[in-house]
């Protein structure tokens, strides 16, 4: 009965357009889920963002901040993200931001810390994978299938991707054959909280 009771629910989701998200979206790194809209679109906790984000963590200057498909910068616990409009930040298709992760693309100058410095953007390729307590610092290029090790600081560019890196500094520790890696795709394209095709008709 319960069974039937949860199927005929979810049957409802999918149908609903404006939660239906939360069906098609389970069991990706970054699912739309009740929890998560509610402190989001109700509470107001970084509510102007248009991708899920978890209530503990805070993405400022959204609006200068890219992500691709199925990725959500924030929505794991303890993010900060930050960006500008002399410093945005792209995070390609399928990329994973563990927890407690900072991403900034802004700094203070070291002559007076009152005002902002940056050595440009943060461009973050697909299907990377930045772990728990890392920094990826302004002007930085990770290429695609970067993995960053938990606890690193990222304050240079690896264009080429296909590496882990681990330090602080971060260094390559191990390159990644071009071969190994899976490249999937999910069946529901999302960017944010809308699927790809309904960012494609606006």
């Amino acid at each position: 009965m319960k069974s039937l009771f949860k199927m005929i629910i979810w049957k409802i989701i999918k149908k609903t357009p404006c939660i239906r998200a939360i069906y098609e979206t389970r069991g990706i790194g970054c699912p739309v889920n009740v929890k998560y809209f509610f402190f989001q679109k109700i509470l107001g906790f970084n509510r102007s963002v248009k991708w899920p984000v978890h209530f503990t963590s805070l993405v400022t200057g959204h609006e200068f901040i890219s992500i691709g498909v199925n990725t959500a910068p924030g929505a794991s616990l303890a993010n900060y993200i930050f960006a500008g409009p002399d410093a945005p930040i792209f995070i390609g298709d399928y990329t994973v931001v563990a927890s407690n992760v900072c991403i900034g693309s802004l700094n203070h100058d070291v002559h007076n810390i009152s005002k902002y410095v940056t050595k440009g953007g943060i461009y973050i390729g697909s299907y990377c994978w930045i772990a728990a307590n890392s920094v990826v610092l302004s002007g930085v290029t990770l290429g695609d299938h970067t993995v960053v090790a938990a606890g690193s600081v990222v304050n240079k560019s690896f264009p080429e991707g296909y590496c882990i890196l681990a330090g602080n500094p971060a260094k390559i520790v191990k390159n990644i054959s071009p071969d190994s890696v899976v490249r999937f795709e999910h069946p529901y394209k999302y960017c944010g909280y809308k699927r790809l095709s309904e960012l494609c008709v606006e």
